[in-house]
């Protein structure tokens, strides 16, 4: 990896979660289950530490590795260059933190509980934290470009960094949702729980689970999935899945008045009226993930 002067210490931006323990361990009622064993607490205890004890060998080995190192907790700067960007969590930390990342800056994401977390984009874990990290600054991890979705509102743009996945439905996910789709020159009303839309990275994950397709890690193409359509009696639905080629898009236009667009996860939410229009297509900034492992 090259730094902006030779022999200059790298700059590693480190992006850690909080753990469920950390997030809710000091309310009453967490406390009485974890004093009473209760199963629904029976994991908290021990992925807080392994996770507390990933994020100390990971200061550690980037001080031995003589880099110039910044951590923090669902960092928002994006402006600043780093030579590494590092996520120490599962990957909804990796998916959080990518969208602070813009185009050319490598990320490594390390699986900090790898007992206890999903971790497909990750590269090491608590086990290897050194030597991933030391890889990661030598240069020797294999590099991927994943696509990554551009999404917009009318004219609002929403997202030009989607790695995982959308979901567009109603507001209650509970609610029928309602919109017209058009893809390839074909439109449809439809009528169904909402819409997967999403690159390749994301679909292994909600996009498969509702029926599509895993597609291969380096395409280029974006998919959609209709969650659960409804079909009247003798009534058939051509798009309910399909794939975006590059240079094409995805349209959906909203016949709710209280819309959701949920962006890779629950914590990014962007609420679409009746009338809107959603476009959606592959974003000019790709993603750079060090050492994710092709399946």
């Amino acid at each position: 990896m090259t730094h902006g002067a030779a022999n200059a210490a790298p700059r590693v931006l480190v992006i850690y979660k909080k753990t469920a323990f950390q997030r809710t361990g000091r309310r009453a009622r967490v406390q009485r289950l974890l004093a009473d064993s209760d199963p629904s607490v029976a994991r908290m205890m021990d992925a807080h530490t392994q996770h507390l004890e990933t994020l100390g060998l990971a200061k550690q080995a980037l001080a031995d590795l003589g880099a110039k190192a910044t951590f923090r907790h669902r960092h928002q700067q994006t402006d600043r260059r780093w030579d590494l960007v590092v996520t120490l969590g599962g990957d909804g930390t990796l998916l959080w933190a990518s969208h602070m990342v813009g185009r050319g800056t490598p990320m490594v994401a390390i699986n900090s509980a790898p007992e206890h977390s999903v971790g497909y984009f990750c590269a090491g874990e608590r086990k290897n934290v050194h030597e991933t990290l030391e890889q990661a600054l030598a240069g020797s991890l294999r590099e991927s470009s994943l696509t990554r979705m551009r999404v917009r509102v009318d004219d609002v743009t929403v997202s030009t960094r989607v790695l995982n996945d959308v979901l567009f439905c109603h507001s209650c996910p509970a609610a029928t949702s309602r919109y017209i789709l058009r893809s390839g020159g074909r439109e449809e009303e439809q009528t169904s729980s909402g819409v997967w839309i999403g690159p390749a990275a994301g679909s292994t994950a909600a996009q498969h689970s509702a029926g599509g397709r895993v597609l291969a890690l380096g395409s280029t193409r974006l998919q959609y999935v209709v969650r659960e359509p409804y079909c009247g009696p003798g009534a058939r639905l051509a798009l309910t899945r399909g794939l975006v080629r590059p240079g094409a898009r995805l349209e959906l236009r909203s016949k709710m008045r209280e819309g959701m667009l949920f962006v890779d996860g629950a914590h990014r939410t962007h609420g679409v009226d009746i009338g809107a229009v959603l476009r959606l297509d592959r974003s000019d900034e790709p993603l750079t993930l060090l050492g994710i492992r092709h399946r």
